[in-house]
């Protein structure tokens, strides 16, 4: 059973910085690429970085500068640093693992999700 698990969510003032973890087990991730996506109440899941298993990565317009991507593939664990928090970007940020080789912003090209974790950015 794949299970993705992240971790490092919780309350930050704007302009500060949190760095989220998933940590993946139960399945062969070799190979694949990982993305973060995250929800705001009332919005749609949209992406916001992703990495392949040889570390090319992408990111959403709105985040390239202040987020980086990051994975280790001998922990199958990917990171998230995030900077320059916005309150506009207060959501539930996700990882999942892609179902092919390259990334994609696109959530249905993604096969397995964690349970998310929340991050609160305060004005």
């Amino acid at each position: 059973q794949v299970q993705l698990v992240e971790s490092g969510g919780g309350v930050v003032q704007a302009g500060g910085s949190l760095r989220l973890s998933c940590a993946a087990s139960g399945g062969t991730f070799s190979g694949y690429p990982m993305g973060w996506f995250r929800q705001a109440p009332g919005k749609e899941r949209e992406f916001v970085a992703g990495i392949t298993w040889r570390g090319i990565k992408d990111y959403a317009d709105s985040v390239k500068g202040r987020f980086t991507i990051s994975r280790d593939n001998a922990k199958n664990t990917v990171y998230l640093q995030m900077n320059s928090l916005k309150p506009e970007e207060t959501a539930v940020y996700y990882c999942a693992k892609g179902r092919y080789i390259e990334v994609s912003a696109k959530a249905r090209d993604y096969d397995y999700w964690g349970q998310g974790t929340q991050v609160t950015v305060s004005s």
